[in-house]
């Protein structure tokens, strides 16, 4: 891959990566749903909040216009096939990689899945060989679907030192170029490139004659985004939509499910206000399973050392199933567990709804929630959704 040592990412890397990957990427709709805009600026009650760290709290009253980025209709279901194909095509850029014998010996990775599949159809595409270095907890539907695009699997276990230690023996083995799954400019770069698109979309939905939320006032029509909230794994998405927006008034926030820690970033954020320590560790099974991996070192210079994201939230693993629940009822969209997490930081952290409610006062904010995929095993569907 290219040079990590990249010395300034900035909103023109972004710009310059959605030039070079789309002739390979679906430019995914943005969609509104005027129901779950009107629950997520309804004040929570006492008892919602009853043994919460919010119990005896006034409930938040923000108002919140929420407009959906849907990379779960993206290539491979999710968002990163963008940081996949930008990986590959500034791969193939590299002085001396193809006359190395570079295409022949592959790419490799490690991924519970999403990533996985992505690179190895990026791969396939450019008929180059893929290793892909997989938990052996991953969804079986994740697991299928990476061996349908040509990938030769090696199982790890689910920590990410257990998945770098076995990718170090492929490399070891193969001569294969590794690809990371976040922690990499390249990757960075092309997972932004859906805030971009994000930002265009709402901008035009906004200044058509029928715009949605048609509430708003003249001046509000003029606007775009104010906010944008993504979920945060190991960051590449949300330090590639940060960089996106570097320079305009659009706030990032990244979100994360609390559930055995797998908060990191969150927590780490929030533990001191100009010198907080990264967290390098994780180990949670959370249902959000593609956020298990602790933020990675170059996109927590971006999220926290270059303070381009304006704040961290995370939720419950019985939260991230209500927003789940509540997307495949009021919006029909199939979506992954991971995907809903900004959502259900939208609906139930109050810490989150009460800044809002402070920042936007009475004319809200229009907030771009990026669904990240819909790769979702459908055959433990059923229990995520009663269990909600």
């Amino acid at each position: 891959m290219s040079d990590p040592a990249i010395p300034q990412l900035t909103r023109e890397s972004v710009v310059a990566a959605h030039k070079l990957i789309e002739p390979y990427v679906h430019k995914t709709p943005v969609l509104t749903n005027t129901t779950i805009s009107k629950l997520a600026s309804i004040p929570r009650t006492p008892a919602e909040l009853e043994g919460t760290e919010w119990a005896g709290r006034t409930p938040a009253r923000p108002v919140m216009r929420l407009w959906f980025k849907c990379e779960n209709f993206q290539r491979i279901g999710a968002f990163k096939a963008r940081g996949a194909f930008h990986a590959i095509e500034k791969l193939k850029q590299t002085p001396g990689w193809l006359e190395s014998g570079g295409k022949e010996k592959g790419v490799v990775t490690h991924s519970s899945g999403n990533h996985a599949q992505a690179l190895s159809l990026a791969a396939q595409v450019n008929q180059i060989p893929a290793y892909i270095v997989m938990p052996s907890i991953s969804p079986i539907p994740k697991v299928n679907a990476t061996r349908g695009y040509g990938a030769k699997i090696t199982f790890s276990g689910s920590t990410s030192v257990e998945r770098e230690a076995v990718t170090a023996s492929v490399i070891a083995s193969t001569g294969a170029v590794l690809i990371p799954p976040y922690d990499h400019p390249d990757i960075i770069c092309g997972q932004g490139t859906a805030s971009l698109e994000l930002q265009d979309q709402v901008s035009e939905s906004l200044s058509s004659p029928n715009p949605p939320y048609t509430s708003l006032s003249s001046s509000q029509k003029e606007r775009s985004l104010n906010a944008i909230i993504t979920p945060c794994g190991g960051g590449g998405l949300l330090s590639g939509t940060a960089l996106s927006c570097s320079g305009l008034p659009i706030k990032v926030f990244g979100s994360e499910p609390s559930y055995e820690g797998a908060d990191d970033c969150t927590r780490a954020y929030n533990s001191h206000p100009t010198d907080a320590v990264r967290i390098e560790t994780v180990k949670s099974l959370t249902i959000g399973d593609g956020l298990r991996t602790p933020v990675g070192k170059i996109p927590w210079s971006i999220i926290y050392e270059r303070m381009l994201v304006s704040g961290m939230y995370s939720v419950t693993e019985d939260q991230i199933k209500s927003a789940l629940k509540l997307v495949y009822e009021r919006m029909k969209l199939v979506v992954e567990p991971s995907a809903v997490v900004p959502l259900a930081v939208c609906l139930y952290n109050e810490y989150f709804r009460a800044m809002v409610e402070k920042e936007a006062g009475e004319e809200g904010w229009d907030i771009g929630v990026i669904f990240s995929g819909g790769n979702i095993d459908l055959g433990k569907l059923g229990d995520l959704l009663n269990g909600a």
